[in-house]
């Protein structure tokens, strides 16, 4: 977020939001971590994590929407570009299966809400 952080969108300017709703890598805000280095860093946790998981077992990330994205985006095989798009309820659930052996990764689910009397978010977003 950088020197956007605190900022509406007006004050970021229109141009700034489209490129990075695009996810134009030059739209990182002075300051803020790009979506190379946000997907950088995402998948070295994740490696980390799994890492640490037997075969076999399973694990839970509990994570911010475009940390889930960059996630989800890997497993679609889907370029940065195409991040924005992914659309990732509030409070939901995506389940992806890696293989230590083999490196696949199979997206079971993806922004599953169980009916848990959930209040709606205030954004809309689910």
């Amino acid at each position: 977020r950088g020197s956007w952080a605190g900022k509406n969108k007006e004050e970021i300017g229109a141009a700034n939001m489209a490129a990075f709703d695009a996810c134009d890598p030059g739209s990182t805000p002075e300051g803020g971590e790009s979506l190379r280095e946000l997907r950088t860093r995402v998948y070295a946790a994740r490696d980390d994590l799994l890492a640490g998981v037997d075969p076999g077992c399973a694990c839970a990330e509990v994570s911010h929407l475009w940390v889930t994205r960059c996630l989800l985006s890997e497993a679609l095989d889907l370029g940065p570009e195409e991040m924005n798009g992914l659309v990732v309820a509030t409070a939901s659930i995506s389940c992806i299966d890696y293989c230590t052996k083999t490196g696949k990764r199979t997206l079971h689910f993806q922004s599953f809400k169980p009916e848990a009397g959930l209040v709606a978010s205030r954004d809309g977003a689910n």
